[in-house]
């Protein structure tokens, strides 16, 4: 897991739930598509610093390669979903562990 930092979000056109993110982990950049754009605008999420899962094997979503997945807590009882804050002077690419 590293910490990532949103340099761009925007809705998967033609789905609901889709926000496909540019995210800058310092020595290289990623597109990962997450699946929170029901409670989360692109708005919401651009300049975000956050936590993302980096070594999963990328997956074609609605014709995007996805090469990650952002790590999110999850309040059962609502299926709501919150994002993980890092403090603003985190490094991007740090480890987390």
């Amino acid at each position: 897991m590293r910490v990532g930092f949103i340099k761009e979000a925007v809705r998967v056109p033609k789905t609901d739930k889709l926000i496909k993110l540019t995210v800058d982990f310092g020595d290289h950049t990623r597109t990962i598509v997450a699946g929170i754009g029901d409670q989360y605008t692109p708005e919401d999420l651009n300049g975000l610093k956050t936590v993302f899962i980096l070594n999963l094997i990328p997956k074609v979503i609605r014709g995007i390669k996805s090469e990650g997945m952002i790590i999110v807590a999850e309040d059962e009882k609502t299926n709501k979903v919150y994002l993980l804050r890092v403090p603003d002077d985190t490094p991007v690419g740090a480890k987390v562990w």
